[in-house]
């Protein structure tokens, strides 16, 4: 090939440039190759990189780490490495883009008379109000309390499902108010007297 790094062939009418079997295309031949690399010019190395991830990414993002990659022939620039990420479960919040997604429990009285209560955010604890005849299955949104948007566009929100505790036991006490309950559950559950009987049980 001359250094070229290609040969030409004819075929018929034509002529056709095929890359070099003797060179490989490299345009010489290495008489002495190096025992490490075997005449290619690179070898394998492990490199630890320590990466920025920027806030909001999600599983399938893609980093593009410049010059990390692999060395080009012949002494050529490297290639660029992409790292693919995969974001952990977190054990309270379930996340839908950049909203996420909890559950809180509260007890009867709770639900039924109203109350201020904590719930856990990224940035943690914040207030909320349960107000009174909160049903268990109900949702509240906190705004900006999700995960921030990638590239810095502000930040999702917060839905907080409330879930009723149902207790497995019960003290004497216990007992006897929700038996007290149970007698007057056959009036008005709409009227003021009702709501005054369900306050004074409760305190």
């Amino acid at each position: 090939c001359q250094g070229s790094g290609q040969t030409r062939y004819q075929q018929g009418f034509f002529s056709v440039m095929r890359t070099c079997s003797n060179c490989q295309g490299r345009g010489q031949i290495i008489r002495t190759p190096c025992k490490k690399c075997h005449g290619n010019g690179r070898i394998e190395k492990e490199k630890t990189l320590e990466i920025k991830i920027p806030a909001g990414v999600e599983t399938g993002s893609r980093l593009r780490v410049t010059g990390e990659g692999e060395a080009g022939p012949n002494g050529g620039p490297s290639g660029d490495l992409f790292v693919v990420l995969h974001v952990k479960e977190h054990d309270v919040f379930e996340r839908q883009g950049a909203n996420l997604y909890s559950a809180v429990p509260v007890t009867f009285a709770q639900a039924a008379l109203g109350a201020d209560i904590q719930v856990k955010t990224l940035d943690g604890m914040e207030d909320l109000k349960i107000p009174a005849g909160t049903q268990t299955g109900t949702v509240f949104r906190l705004k900006s309390q999700g995960m921030p948007a990638l590239g810095g566009r502000g930040k999702g929100d917060l839905f907080v499902a409330v879930t009723l505790i149902t207790p497995k036991t019960l003290t004497k006490e216990q007992r006897k108010l929700l038996e007290q309950l149970a007698e007057i559950e056959d009036t008005d559950f709409n009227s003021e007297s009702f709501i005054e009987k369900v306050r004074n049980i409760f305190g």
